[in-house]
């Protein structure tokens, strides 16, 4: 019974890692949707196919990264600055696709 009782609470943790990840997942066309829409109304907004794709691969290996600090990381202090250098570096490699900050050949105009 004891067993059976424990393997039930690891099956709902499971379950609740899962869902957290599907919203995350399903989180990002929401988050495409914002340029998309603002392509729309206005001609400051101008993005092709391919911005949209290393967008969306962008944000997903983000998604991927958190998730994968929350499932490993246990220690609260670890995780906060795990986050917040992955925070960094998602935010760095963003600006330098879309404006080119630091002036490599992948920036943007």
């Amino acid at each position: 019974m004891k067993n059976k009782v424990l393997l039930f609470i690891n099956n709902l943790a499971m379950t609740a890692q899962n869902k957290r990840f599907l919203n995350m997942v399903l989180g990002i066309p929401l988050l495409l949707a914002i340029p998309f829409v603002a392509m729309r109304f206005s001609g400051e907004v101008n993005w092709t196919l391919g911005d949209f794709i290393v967008a969306g691969g962008l944000l997903l290996g983000l998604a991927l990264v958190i998730e994968a600090i929350l499932r490993v990381v246990t220690q609260r202090r670890h995780r906060i600055l795990l986050f917040v250098v992955v925070f960094v570096l998602f935010v760095l490699l963003w600006a330098e696709l879309a404006v080119g900050v630091f002036g490599t050949p992948f920036g943007g105009s």
